[in-house]
């Protein structure tokens, strides 16, 4: 049984994350499930005495069941329940600070994981080599379907959208001339957190082609409101584009037409997804400054380098490798007293950017 006083102080704080803090329903909504977790290990148990629960919520996390009951719930998961946790009953001690007097402040850096072995597994993403057997798969003249699947993958990968942007971007939005996306929740795209940014496509012509066909057959028959990738209609064998705006299933309809295409590349399957990792690794694997790896993480909507750093620094481990056997073969350089004057100044953060750039530097 669910302690009442509980159940309402998380609607409370639901509340204060979307009137204060202003969140959009869209991450509310996800508060509200990973919250639902918290209610149900506490209980019967009024939250000022949580630190007494056995098993701890970390331990309760790591027990439960995975998706479709299959193994444990994914480390991710357990990591946004705990931090969500940790945001409520800080916002709870502070607002409730007489009822919530007895729960120790120190309790919430237990709301943690526990530290495991890593596990490893397989960076997966769509690459150079593969998106182009995608585009120059051949398929029919006369099959639209399978024209507008390849101007789908060469535009995920050149643009690193996510699924559910590209499947609600209007014609209106896309400017190949300027190989420039407005990814803008006014004119309909559904982006993560409802962000709102231009983003950009890679300038690599023969992946473009795909892209400026369809583009160029989608200009000529339907309204700038549109979706770029525009539903398709079939009557007694032909198909012709459709004024009709698409269902609320456009990315499960967008993974089996890229499923279909994979196929007849006769390539393993990789999900939309993983498009959008291809373009992040392609972006970061020739950035050759601070500035341009700044630019990769702007164009995947990232709040931060750190973020993009964290995200896709595993998936270029082959590139490590390649640099770390090339540093046997180059000279020592050692810093002159400017330059290592010139760094001792600076912070940490900066020092740390400082570096990388100068090795990539020496690297040229």
């Amino acid at each position: 049984m669910i302690e009442r006083q509980n159940y309402l102080k998380i609607k409370e704080h639901l509340k204060y994350l979307e009137e204060v803090l202003q969140l959009n329903p869209a991450s509310v909504e996800r508060y509200r499930f990973y919250l639902r977790h918290l209610l149900l290990w506490a209980d019967d148990q009024h939250f000022r005495y949580v630190q007494s629960i056995r098993p701890t919520l970390p331990s309760y996390l790591a027990l439960l069941p995975g998706k479709d009951g299959r193994g444990t719930l994914a480390s991710a998961s357990q990591k946004k329940i705990l931090d969500s946790s940790k945001r409520f009953f800080r916002w709870a001690k502070a607002t409730f600070h007489r009822e919530m007097n007895n729960l120790p402040v120190s309790w919430f850096e237990t709301l943690r994981q526990p530290r495991q072995p890593q596990k490893s597994s397989e960076n997966v993403f769509v690459s150079l080599a593969e998106i182009r057997i995608l585009v120059n798969t051949s398929i029919p003249e006369d099959n639209l379907a399978l024209l507008r699947d390849k101007a789908a993958a060469a535009m995920l990968f050149l643009s690193g959208m996510r699924a559910s942007a590209f499947g609600t971007l209007p014609i209106s939005a896309v400017d190949l001339e300027n190989l420039t996306l407005r990814q803008w929740p006014e004119l309909g795209v559904h982006t993560k957190n409802g962000k709102k940014a231009t983003t950009f496509l890679l300038n690599l012509p023969e992946i473009l082609e795909p892209v400026r066909q369809w583009d160029e057959l989608v200009r000529k028959s339907l309204p700038g409101s549109s979706p770029w990738y525009a539903p398709i209609s079939h009557s007694w064998g032909d198909q012709f584009l459709s004024l009709e705006q698409p269902g609320k299933t456009r990315s499960q309809a967008l993974q089996k037409r890229l499923e279909l295409l994979f196929s007849l590349a006769e390539l393993d399957f990789k999900s939309p997804h993983k498009f959008r990792h291809g373009h992040a690794v392609y972006g970061l694997l020739h950035a050759q400054t601070m500035a341009d790896y700044k630019a990769v993480s702007m164009n995947l909507m990232h709040e931060s380098i750190e973020i993009t750093d964290s995200t896709y620094a595993p998936m270029l481990s082959s590139d490590v490798q390649d640099r770390i056997a090339g540093l046997s073969g180059k000279a020592v350089s050692t810093p002159g007293d400017e330059l290592e004057s010139f760094l001792n100044k600076l912070d940490r953060e900066s020092q740390k950017r400082a570096l990388v750039f100068i090795a990539e530097r020496l690297a040229q």
